[in-house]
């Protein structure tokens, strides 16, 4: 992406004979060698892998990581979340284009376990942000790095360059992996994460807020399930091994 930006960049330096032709060559020449998704990444975060992440991560992570993982919201949007982008009345998350990367409005449905989290969160009084520590708001840089401890802690792997290392945009990724699962139709999961529809689609095809909140509703169904199933495994596992495991200290 950054050599594409940079190309067209160059691209116009050349319309408007600021550089010579030379320049853009060089550019040709990298696009070449480059394949569409060479280096796209296929790591999920399993579901065992995020109860073990939750179980461990400090109280100001647990929100945000769950947020992510049913919703598939990027970091940047969590982080951006203001109150008054939550629309409690229909329980939906109202995202302003200037808060996503596609630079375009986004509807994302609230199911009943964020609408749990999200009262019970406390309200900054010198901003308007919904997830705060300690009364701030958060830096992308800040929760990498306690995500990354969190990970350490819960022994699965953390990073792009360790061996099946996990990262937090892999969690967008699981998401609507899990909805295809889930049996979410490809419109529904492209419309919740964000992803502009192709084709005739476009056009032709806007889902209401019901059947968003229908298809989310699908997806925390078989959610619950496979977390349901994890848990119990998780327990069986730590309790054999002399350990406990306290239900109660984490809400899934």
């Amino acid at each position: 992406m950054e050599i594409s930006l940079a190309g067209t960049m160059v691209n116009k330096a050349l319309d408007n004979d600021k550089v010579d032709g030379r320049s853009l060559k060089a550019f040709r020449c990298v696009k070449r060698k480059l394949k569409l998704g060479s280096n796209a990444r296929s790591r999920i975060v399993s579901v065992n892998e995020y109860l073990k992440i939750i179980t461990v991560s400090p109280q100001h992570l647990k929100g945000i990581v769950k947020m992510a993982y049913y919703t598939g919201m990027r970091m940047g949007e969590i982080l951006g979340l203001t109150w008054s982008f939550v629309d409690r009345k229909n329980a939906f998350l109202r995202l302003p284009s200037e808060l996503t990367k596609e630079s375009k409005p986004k509807s994302v449905p609230i199911n009943q376990h964020l609408k749990k989290l999200l009262n019970s969160l406390p309200r900054a009084l010198r901003h308007d942000f919904v997830f705060t520590y300690r009364g701030d708001s958060f830096s992308e840089c800040g929760i990498k790095r306690s995500f990354k401890t969190a990970c350490k802690n819960a022994g699965v792997p953390y990073g792009r360059k360790t061996p099946d290392g996990i990262t937090f945009h892999d969690i967008r990724r699981t998401v609507k992996t899990h909805m295809l699962y889930a049996g979410v139709d490809k419109v529904h999961r492209d419309v919740i994460l964000g992803h502009s529809l192709k084709g005739m689609d476009i056009h032709y095809l806007v889902p209401s807020d019901e059947s968003l909140s229908n298809a989310m509703e699908k997806y925390t169904g078989w959610l619950d399930e496979k977390i349901a199933e994890a848990q119990n495994l998780l327990t069986k596992v730590l309790t054999k091994n002399g350990n406990s495991l306290h239900r109660n200290s984490v809400s899934y």
